[in-house]
């Protein structure tokens, strides 16, 4: 089969084609014939080597029909989408014509959506509703801060947060992308390059904020969150460093809830994929309740240009990869 492989850590010049073996599934495996796959930001920093060691071919999502499937449990045909677990960071992942992907980080779907706008929903949406339902426990009318709003994980998670009936807000770095934001059904774009104090934030208190910029903002974030509010962490835009000295007796406020969410945790026994109502999220999508961000869509050969694209943070969307 074809597949992209990383040669070595390095930049997106190091993604080639390649023909490889076909992956044999195991016994708790299904082979999926790939369709389709959005791409992260994750598989960034797994292709530079910052990830620690990382499977040769990489992608952590995709969309697709099951080829076969050795527990008898899906047939043959049936349209899947599958997300992280091991996928491309222990074992080979989506950028190929066939991957075998652990069954518990599979769900069967029926839909009449074209691949491309599949392929823009399983990690994405995936995380935001883990998020938002789990993490933050969002209620309707309560006010939620996305920061990093303008990432897909980010347009994702206001499209799932307008729909509960939460007042959203979202930060942007860039003044260019308050419209498109606003647009989404934001009822506020705060353009902030470092605290939120600095910027033209009023000052009143979010009950919970969906932290996708990373360590660099997660302390501000919290000082955003009223007593009792929740923060999640959910992201690393801004780059993987840690906090440095960070000392939670004097820097994190009172009565503030802070959690982490991430998708390597699907599948497992406390995060099982099932528990996230894709089905639902389709039919949202098809019935035009949940509008999904989808930008540019590739074939397989152009990946080195999409890796760069989103290195750039030039995506304006979930950037989808057609098989």
């Amino acid at each position: 089969m074809k597949a992209m492989v990383r040669k070595a850590y390095g930049g997106p010049e190091v993604l080639v084609p390649r023909e490889v073996d076909l992956p044999a599934p195991g016994a708790g495996d299904v082979l999926i014939e790939v369709r389709a796959f959005g791409l992260n930001r994750a598989e960034l920093y797994m292709r530079r080597g910052e990830w620690g060691d990382a499977a040769p071919i990489s992608g952590i999502e995709c969309v697709g029909v099951v080829k076969d499937d050795p527990s008898g449990v899906l047939a043959p045909g049936q349209t899947v989408m599958a997300c992280m677990g091991g996928m491309g960071r222990t074992a080979n992942g989506s950028y190929a014509e066939y991957v075998a992907v652990r069954r518990e980080n599979v769900v069967p779907i029926d839909s009449v959506l074209d691949w491309a706008v599949l392929a823009a929903l399983p990690e994405s949406y995936a995380v935001a509703w883990t998020c938002l339902h789990g993490n933050l426990a969002l209620l309707p009318g309560q006010r939620l801060l996305v920061r990093g709003g303008t990432s897909s994980l980010g347009a994702a998670a206001i499209d799932l947060a307008l729909q509960l009936g939460a007042r959203v807000s979202a930060t942007t770095r860039q003044t260019s992308h308050k419209a498109p934001l606003l647009e989404m059904g934001v009822e506020s774009v705060i353009v902030a390059e470092g605290a939120l104090a600095d910027s033209a934030w009023d000052g009143e208190p979010f009950d919970a904020v969906l932290d996708l910029v990373g360590n660099s903002t997660v302390l501000d974030s919290m000082r955003a969150a009223r007593p009792g509010g929740r923060v999640c962490l959910a992201g690393f835009l801004g780059g993987m460093a840690p906090v440095e000295g960070f000392n939670p007796l004097s820097q994190m406020p009172s009565g503030v809830q802070l959690s982490f969410f991430g998708s390597f945790e699907f599948g497992g026994p406390r995060f099982p994929l099932s528990a996230v109502p894709m089905q639902t999220i389709v039919r949202m999508v098809e019935a035009g309740r949940l509008r999904p961000r989808l930008g540019r869509v590739f074939g397989l050969d152009q990946l080195p240009e999409a890796h760069a694209l989103m290195e750039r943070n030039a995506a304006c969307g979930k950037l989808v990869v057609e098989v």
